[in-house]
């Protein structure tokens, strides 16, 4: 099967009685050029010490990414929460040696005690589910094992990602990913480009970890993240008026930078030692 080919996906769903399930995030991707240009900023670069990058992909559905990634001699792991396609996947694809299909929510098989917790992967390559798909790759980046991650999400959390202080769209989720990533869209992929349609667009994110802030300490990043956590619960508010005698500052979360957020955390973790 064409795995981009529209009637065929929609062939293989009718022929087996399945139903692509929104509340999973099950739209799959159907556009070539979009595909190509995922996996090339997904992998290009990306060395091992085998010659076989080992990738992460998360909600793999029918397989249209799998099967390009084991085409260019990556081993994958795909983690699939719905039973039907998990149980599809490997046999689909000629049940190559090179992909594991591990059914499950991919939510807790990679937080800190999950069964892919402590694995090593190059790189994650995934069109992640629209309803989960924040939360997997903040757990993804708050781990810091996976040096390269690209993933489709919707547009408006892409752009929340990727946004700068000051700007309007910076919220907890980009100052998260950025504290340890350098974060970009690589490509815009409109709604057309999926079956079923979804209501939005999406775009390609790639974040390739950095080690600026490879020195903060357990204590200090567990500050970082309740500051700012509690920061953003109250973005209106000008951070002197959250934090009392902690910080004395008129700004307010939005307008500080990842740098900023990291002197104060050090700051206040010293001061606790």
């Amino acid at each position: 099967m064409n795995l981009t080919s529209p009637s065929q996906v929609k062939a293989w769903c009718i022929s087996n009685g399945f139903h692509p399930n929104r509340t999973l995030g099950q739209n799959f991707l159907i556009d070539r050029n979009a595909l190509v240009a995922i996996v090339d900023a997904g992998i290009g670069g990306v060395s091992s010490a085998d010659g076989s990058p080992r990738v992460l992909e998360i909600g793999p559905g029918l397989g249209v990414l799998t099967e390009e990634l084991l085409a260019r001699g990556c081993r994958v792991t795909a983690v699939e929460k719905d039973p039907t396609l998990a149980a599809r996947l490997k046999g689909a694809l000629g049940a190559p040696a090179a992909l594991e299909v591990v059914e499950g929510d991919a939510l807790p098989l990679v937080s800190p005690r999950g069964a892919l917790a402590e694995e090593a992967f190059d790189a994650m390559v995934s069109n992640l589910p629209y309803q989960a798909g924040t939360r997997i790759l903040l757990e993804l980046v708050q781990r810091r094992r996976i040096p390269r991650m690209t993933a489709l999400l919707q547009t408006e959390v892409a752009e929340r990602l990727v946004a700068p202080e000051g700007s309007r769209a910076r919220g907890l989720a980009g100052v998260w990913a950025q504290l340890d990533y350098d974060v970009e869209i690589v490509r815009k992929v409109p709604a057309g480009c999926f079956w079923p349609r979804p209501e939005v667009g999406s775009a390609v994110v790639r974040l390739v970890r950095h080690d600026r802030n490879s020195g903060m300490g357990a204590a200090e990043r567990e500050v970082f993240r309740r500051l700012t956590k509690r920061a953003f619960e109250h973005r209106r508010k000008q951070l002197g008026s959250i934090f009392k005698d902690l910080i004395q500052s008129t700004a307010r979360a939005e307008e500080l930078s990842v740098g900023e957020w990291v002197e104060i955390s050090k700051g206040l973790a010293n001061e606790d030692t």
